[in-house]
Formats: C-alpha cells, sequence, structure tokens
C-alpha cells in the first residue's frame, strides 16, 4: 500500500510532476510498474524516493539496503536542503540535457544524478562526524557510478554531470551553484601537498568532456572549459580556456555557459 502524504500545508511541483510522469510510465509500459511503483509511486515526498532508490543502489554484501535506508532518511529528515538541492539537479539536468525529457528520468536513470545525491548524504555524515560511513557510502558511489567524490568537497545545487564517467572531485574542492560537466572531468590536487589543495569552481561554470583542472585555483563564474583542457591557474570570470596546458582563447560567449551548454570555440575567441 502507497504511503499517504503527510497531512501538511505544502506545494511541491516537482515532486507531483514526477507522480503523474510516473503514473504515465506504468500505463505504457507494464513491464516497469514494479520498478516504479517501488521507487517512486509508494513514497510519499521525493526525499523519501531518494532514500529508498539510493539505499537499493548502493546496498552490498557489506551494507543491507535496510541499514543505508535508515541513515539515508536520518540525512533528508535533518537536512532539508538535501531535498532542495535535489529538486535543483532534476531540473538543471531537464533544463539542459537534450536526452532528458521528463523529471523522472534522473532518479530513475541518470547515474550522474544519483551519484552527487549519494555524495551529498556523505557530505552530511562528514559534517556530522560520521567519517567512516561517509567514507563508505564514497567507495560505493565510485563502484557502481564510476564518480569519486570525496565527502569533504564542497557543492553547490542545480549541478549537472552528464554521462558521470570518471569523475574525480577532490576533498578540498569547491563547486558553486549552477555548474555543469560532463564525463571524465577532473578536480585534483598536483601532488601529494596536504591542506587546500583543489580547485574552486565558481557559479555558472561549463567544464568539457576529459577537462582537468588541478591545483587550488579559481576558475571565475561563468567561465567554459573546453574539452581535454588541463588548467592550471586562475581564470578570471567569463572567459574561453583552451588547451594544453590551457590559456585564456576569448570570451566565454554568452552570459550562462553551463546552461546554455554551447561547447563550439566557433566565433567565441
Amino acid at each position: 500500500m502507497a504511503e499517504k502524504k503527510p497531512n501538511v500545508a505544502g506545494f511541491d511541483p516537482v515532486w507531483d510532476r514526477i507522480r503523474d510522469e510516473a503514473q504515465a510510465i506504468v500505463e505504457r509500459e507494464p513491464v516497469l510498474g514494479g520498478l516504479v511503483h517501488s521507487g517512486i509511486v509508494h513514497h510519499h515526498s521525493l526525499e523519501r524516493s531518494l532514500a529508498y532508490r539510493m539505499s537499493q543502489k548502493l546496498a552490498s554484501g557489506e551494507m543491507t539496503d535496510q541499514i543505508l535506508r535508515e541513515f539515508v532518511d536520518e540525512a533528508y529528515e535533518s537536512d532539508p536542503s538535501l531535498g532542495q538541492a535535489a529538486r535543483a539537479d532534476i531540473v538543471a539536468v531537464y533544463e539542459r540535457d537534450p536526452a532528458c525529457h521528463r523529471f523522472i528520468q534522473p532518479l530513475l536513470f541518470f547515474k550522474g544524478f544519483q551519484g552527487i545525491q549519494a555524495y551529498r548524504v556523505a557530505h552530511w555524515l562528514w559534517q556530522n562526524g560520521r567519517v567512516e560511513l561517509a567514507y563508505f557510502i564514497q567507495m560505493r558511489v565510485s563502484e557502481v557510478f564510476g564518480i569519486d567524490i570525496h565527502p569533504n568537497a564542497r557543492i553547490g545545487q542545480g549541478v549537472m554531470i552528464d554521462h558521470a564517467h570518471s569523475i574525480v572531485i577532490g576533498e578540498t574542492a569547491v563547486v558553486g551553484d549552477n555548474v555543469s560537466m560532463l564525463h571524465s572531468v577532473t578536480l585534483g590536487g598536483t601532488g601529494k601537498s596536504d591542506g587546500d589543495r583543489h580547485p574552486k569552481i565558481e557559479d555558472g561554470v561549463l567544464i568539457g568532456a576529459g577537462a582537468k583542472v588541478l591545483g587550488n585555483i579559481r576558475i571565475g563564474y561563468c567561465t567554459r572549459i573546453a574539452a581535454g583542457s588541463v588548467v592550471l591557474v586562475d581564470v578570471p570570470p567569463c572567459k574561453t580556456v583552451a588547451g594544453v596546458p590551457a590559456r585564456i582563447v576569448g570570451e566565454a560567449g554568452c552570459a550562462q555557459p553551463s546552461v546554455t551548454m554551447d561547447q563550439l570555440l566557433e566565433g567565441k575567441v
């Protein structure tokens, strides 16, 4: 039996739309009925659905889905910003990814979205002193999704990680709001130095596939990093950088590169 919606006043257009899309999927493709009912229809909120999906995905012989579900639910109940960020991420994926046609798709099928939501729970655990459990989530996200995000990294909301193969984000990295990155991106260090050693990515940045941003450097807001670039120095806001090592090749070409997702250099240099 489906959980009843809580008797509270509120309006959640993202979750309401996902539930409507879930019903439509069941009607079109009944064979997916079990997945859709257990993962979405059965739950009264996006947070509960995320906790269920996450625990199912990350469970292993070392930790059951029931145990995982307990502390993931705790995280969502304790910190409303986790659910707020998830909603912003869903909208970001829908608006920026031409392969995403419904709000429900990231929740059910897109490992970039699923991986970053699991990171958010791991970050909550880290902040609350549950370091070993945070490391466990990091390990399972890497094993299941191929995404390695240190739980101490700080990532804003409205973030899209497209395809998400081989994403690496280091311990002291900071990623702002409304950032988009494609597969094989590394936000890493430059050696064995300790302390603050990873990049700081400001709001609205677009990071192309295979780009490496290394060291404690700052990438200014609304900058474009071309695919395959290796960025080793600070970049001012609203620029396009490309090459190995990367250099400024022109202006960003638009007000919000991470939203337009325009990765062509023609006419921008």
